[in-house]
């Protein structure tokens, strides 16, 4: 017995005891607020931070029409993002704390392993994306690569030279996990030089070998009218798809910022600017494959890996090996041409902060970040990306989840930015967000309401017959899902008011927990210095 208590104890994450913090809440010092030596992003950061058009030219629209689809919906979301992250801004407190203001302080944790589950899927899949990187990269250096034969049998869903690639990447990423969030500002800072770099170079080397842009550029759209309404506002929601996580991921970086306006401005520009370029990049260079090819390939990594299917000279291997190999450095801090996401930062850093919500006791966002390369390898990502449809729908339905869960936002419009940190840390009946038991029912009925304006839609997305207009309003599914659960929660709040609920806004935290951490840490020191002292003269 004393043996298993030694063991449990072995396995705790290392804490600091708080003043009025219950513990079964806080074995991690990852949940508490940001100390301020660990607030080092600045607005630059965040720029680099930031820093799918091919399926919207499939669909019958121009080139210039699907980029400014690009625009339009990476613009749309740049609010909702610079907004969801304030509250982490302002108090220094990540996603898990910031959504127990909301849900309550047990009503959080359902919201919380709906995001751990998406960071690790989705951790999953950008490694398999990785792998194909490491691929056209080893092809470079030894060509016969490409023919590994195969002993793996036709259930695992791949092959051995594909998962041997996987697990390169998957290794190689791992130690990017180990470094404390505050630091790896550094990580983006380089990402940004070398994938801009590689994709300006990529660009220009098609246009050489295809002697002009190519033909995409120069193709009208196929669809008009009506069906080209409904084909943008689909685009748009594609991109709003891929930004839900990063949305809800806001505070996770906004608790790290220098102060807090520190993410709004660059984050204004830089989204839609860092996305609309890149994109541009993919059009252009997927154009100029039509005319080298006879075809159009989208894929950036496929691509390249044509490259090297006609006896390449070797400053053509060089240059395919460079450009994979800053795909790779891309994919593992934020991912290449096509998906545009990061392993680092909406995957393994989230999972982290969502896991040591779960699991307080035992698990800090580092130990998380690798719970959720694990998660992401059993998953076996490759089945799942395999088949686009099912990865859409899958995706699709999360972001109604995630959706729902953004609209139920209590800091702007019900307590108006009054914030009470020591009680988002106790279990206490008559604290803010103890609501009844630990679960507010206001947010919770937000966020079905939000859920079920959506629920026939989806099953139109999955192949059942439904009418038009649950389709639509399913491809508008972030507005609705965020609009109802917003409305109805704002309703209920005011019908049954929640305690601290402000009347002027005002972003302040009354418990005053930054003012007593600063002044127990001052007389911590001045304690340190008294006893130095004494030692001292008794010497």
């Amino acid at each position: 017995m004393d043996f298993a208590k030694q063991v449990v104890k072995a396995l705790e994450v290392p804490h600091t005891d708080e003043e009025g913090v219950s513990s079964g809440l806080q074995f991690s010092d990852d949940l508490l607020p940001v100390p301020v030596e660990e607030r080092t992003w600045t607005a630059f950061s965040y720029v680099a931070f930031w820093m799918i058009t091919s399926s919207m030219i499939v669909l019958g629209m121009s080139w210039w029409q699907a980029w400014l689809v690009i625009w339009i919906g990476y613009g749309v979301m740049t609010p909702f993002i610079v907004l969801a992250g304030r509250p982490g801004a302002v108090f220094h407190v990540t996603f898990p704390v910031v959504n127990r203001a909301s849900f309550g302080i047990f009503g959080s944790l359902w919201c919380v392993f709906n995001r751990a589950t998406m960071a690790c899927i989705w951790y999953g899949v950008q490694s398999s994306i990785g792998g194909s990187c490491v691929l056209v990269m080893l092809r470079a250096i030894w060509p016969s690569v490409n023919n590994i034969p195969n002993t793996m049998p036709l259930s695992s869903g791949t092959n051995t030279r594909d998962f041997m690639c996987f697990i390169i990447f998957w290794i190689v990423s791992l130690p990017f996990i180990w470094p404390p969030v505050h630091k790896i500002r550094h990580f983006f800072t380089f990402k940004m030089i070398i994938t801009l770099f590689a994709c300006l170079i990529f660009m220009i080397w098609c246009i050489v070998k295809a002697k002009g842009v190519g033909p995409i550029v120069k193709q009208p759209a196929t669809i008009h009218g009506s069906e080209l309404a409904w084909a943008m506002i689909s685009g748009i929601g594609v991109c709003i798809s891929n930004m839900i996580t990063l949305t809800t991921n806001a505070p996770d970086f906004g608790s790290r910022a220098k102060t807090p306006s520190a993410p709004i401005v660059s984050q204004f520009w830089s989204i839609p600017f860092s996305y609309g370029l890149i994109c541009l990049f993919g059009v252009i260079v997927s154009s100029s494959s039509q005319t080298i090819y006879g075809e159009t390939i989208w894929s950036p990594v496929d691509l390249l890996a044509k490259f090297l299917d006609d006896d390449p000279s070797n400053a053509t291997r060089f240059g395919v090996w460079f450009i994979a190999f800053s795909f790779i450095i891309a994919q593992l801090i934020l991912c290449t041409l096509s998906i545009y996401r990061t392993n680092i930062s909406a995957n393994s850093v989230s999972a982290g902060c969502d896991l040591t919500a779960l699991f307080p006791r035992f698990i800090n966002i580092r130990r998380g970040g690798y719970i959720s390369a694990i998660v992401g390898l059993v998953m076996c990502p490759w089945n799942l990306v395999s088949s686009s449809s099912r990865f859409s729908s899958y995706m699709s339905a999360y972001s109604v989840f995630l959706s729902a869960i953004a609209g139920v936002t209590e800091y702007w419009f019900v307590r108006k930015g009054h914030y009470n940190v020591s009680d988002l840390y106790v279990t206490r009946k008559g604290s803010w967000y103890w609501y009844n038991y630990g679960f507010n029912p206001r947010a919770y009925a937000a966020y079905v309401a939000g859920i079920a304006i959506n629920v026939v839609g989806f099953a139109g997305d999955t192949g059942t017959p439904v009418p038009i207009a649950a389709t639509q309003i399913f491809e508008l599914s972030f507005f609705t899902g965020f609009g109802v659960s917003s409305i109805v929660y704002y309703i209920l709040s005011w019908m049954f008011p929640v305690p601290g609920s402000g009347g002027v806004f005002a972003e302040i935290d009354v418990s005053g927990y930054e003012e007593k951490r600063m002044t127990s840490c001052d007389e911590d020191t001045n304690s340190k210095d008294g006893s130095t002292e004494k030692e001292s003269s008794t010497v």
